[in-house]
């Protein structure tokens, strides 16, 4: 296939750490990148180094400083600050903004592809800014990482308008939802009849809350008392009090992913019949749990059995979640080129190497 030009909406440690793997993958090239604060466009294919190392540090996050609803941004106080201006902005190649999103909108069609890297917002966020690109008559591929359950009827709720627009939207596309999904539907090829698929997943963050904020800010709004807005409205310093609370592990049960119904919509089982959970560990490289992915059901012919699949405990979440991401998206481009347009979920599309 050509060479796949995306954009990266969000740059912190989800959006920092696409542009890295994207580095060591062949055929696609990042040409625009833009946060709250700044945005960079470069159709030739940015440089990398330069705007990573440029951006080191700058991870949004708290209450305070979350990108508006029509794109510009609100303010930027809980934004970590590296050199004269903040995030993008920081870059030779950036230029600061007040309407991120409305830019790189502007400079779409040089864009095949544009990842949306933008944890910790209000549910219905994503599926806005899709609808913004449906409006702007954008033709490619929208892809992202997200989490929570109730996000996937929203996109199916515009799906006309962008099946209109010519847009193919992979959603919950990186490890779970995304990896581990489209696991769990080749592990029930097996069967028949799908009682159970339980994922459980282990995650430990060498790099530590500093540079994942937006990350364990979205999962802390999984635990048992939390929701989405509960968690946006935390302080930095309540994150890190229940951080230390729990000694840098957060164990996760029965969470509000995506994987459920994504399952359910590519026709493997009932929504009712998925479970998530997990540990999250900032303290330590090492996975807390092996991640795992298990299937019971019955076979034609009467057995009842279970399928596992294993994630080597030595792949980091980097590998797990942004590799995956950027194989979904090769895969999305081949199908809108194709002519296929809406709403595609990780275990109906097999992600592209």
């Amino acid at each position: 296939m050509d060479d796949v030009r995306f954009a990266v909406l969000g740059t912190g440690g989800i959006g920092r750490r696409t542009l890295d793997v994207a580095r060591h993958r062949d055929g696609v090239t990042p040409v625009a990148a833009c946060d709250r604060n700044g945005v960079a466009v470069d159709h030739g294919g940015l440089d990398v180094d330069e705007l990573l190392e440029a951006t080191e540090g700058n991870i949004a996050s708290g209450p305070e400083g979350d990108v508006a609803a029509d794109g510009g941004a609100k303010a930027a106080s809980g934004v970590k600050q590296t050199g004269e201006r903040a995030g993008v902005a920081a870059s030779a190649q950036g230029e600061p903004t007040e309407t991120p999103i409305d830019d790189v909108i502007a400079e779409s069609d040089g864009i095949d592809a544009v990842l949306m890297a933008l944890p910790n917002l209000e549910h219905d966020f994503i599926p806005r800014v899709a609808e913004r690109f449906a409006e702007a008559d954008y033709e490619g591929v929208l892809i992202d990482v997200l989490k929570r359950s109730r996000v996937i009827g929203m996109l199916e709720d515009r799906e006309e308008t962008l099946e209109d627009s010519g847009i193919t939207f992979i959603c919950g596309a990186g490890a779970t939802p995304g990896f581990l999904t489209g696991a769990a539907a080749l592990a029930a090829q097996s069967f028949v009849e799908v009682e159970a698929v339980e994922i459980w997943w282990g995650v430990g963050l060498k790099s530590g809350y500093e540079d994942n904020r937006g990350t364990v800010r979205e999962d802390i709004a999984h635990l048992d008392g939390y929701d989405v807005e509960r968690a946006r409205e935390m302080s930095e310093a309540e994150i890190e009090a229940l951080i230390d609370e729990h000694d840098g592990r957060l164990e996760f049960r029965d969470m509000e992913h995506a994987d459920d119904v994504l399952l359910e919509r590519a026709g493997i089982c009932d929504a009712e019949d998925v479970t998530v959970g997990g540990v999250l560990d900032v303290r330590q490289d090492e996975k807390p749990t092996t991640t795992t992915v298990r299937v019971t059901g019955t076979t034609f012919d009467g057995e009842r059995g279970t399928n596992t699949f294993r994630l080597d405990d030595d792949t980091s979440m980097e590998a797990n979640v942004n590799g995956p991401a950027i194989g979904y998206m090769k895969a999305g481009v081949l199908r809108n080129r194709a002519g296929d347009y809406g709403v595609y979920g990780p275990a109906e599309v097999m992600p592209g190497f």
